[in-house]
């Protein structure tokens, strides 16, 4: 039987490191940035770098052209939103594989086969990895950083799925990296994955 996992997570939190040792350990696949890419393939008329522009984001503004449909044409936020989510359940139907962020819990929620999971900490301790993994970049600007991401996941999961962000009635396991650590997540994910 096919098992899927999607991490969706807040900035800094740990999901995607989740993400990449859980594939490790089970064997299987583990997606994330690289489904941009798969995005941009499954819809000849995207580009891979306008693809990536708008990744996790809901555009600022639209612009008149972008903002009204035609006869002809969708809008470019929903050619976009289209590919990846035919992208994602394509992977989910085809290969066991653990999915990162770009809403997937909510692309993959009539599958029966996965197991949906959101990674959180507080603002500070997020802060305060990231900041490690940025030597020399100024705390002021790590901490906008992490504002300015989880402000574009927010809405991109608000617009997209008219879901709240982190809601945890949206998953099945939701994990405090910040009062667990990040051991004890995957832990955690792959014991819940015995499961599916």
């Amino acid at each position: 039987m096919k098992k899927v996992i999607t991490i969706a997570r807040e900035f800094g939190a740990g999901g995607g490191e989740i993400g990449r040792r859980v594939a490790k350990e089970l064997g299987i696949e583990f997606y994330d940035k690289d489904i941009i890419l798969r995005t941009a393939l499954a819809n000849s008329k995207l580009d891979p770098e306008l693809v990536r522009k708008w990744d996790e984001r809901v555009p600022k503004s639209f612009g008149f052209a972008q903002s009204l449909f035609d006869f002809y044409n969708k809008p470019l936020d929903e050619e976009l939103w289209q590919a990846q989510r035919d992208a994602i359940r394509k992977m989910a139907n085809h290969e066991n594989c653990v999915i990162v962020g770009r809403n997937s819990e909510y692309i993959l929620r009539e599958f029966d086969h996965c197991l949906h999971v959101f990674a959180h900490a507080g603002f500070h301790w997020r802060v305060n990895r990231m900041s490690a993994m940025m030597p020399g970049v100024p705390i002021s600007q790590v901490e906008k950083d992490v504002r300015d991401a989880e402000r574009s996941r927010k809405k991109s999961c608000e617009y997209y799925t008219k879901q709240i962000y982190g809601d945890a009635r949206n998953y099945d396991l939701t994990i405090n990296t910040e009062k667990l650590g990040i051991d004890k997540a995957v832990e955690m994910v792959l014991d819940a994955a015995k499961l599916i």
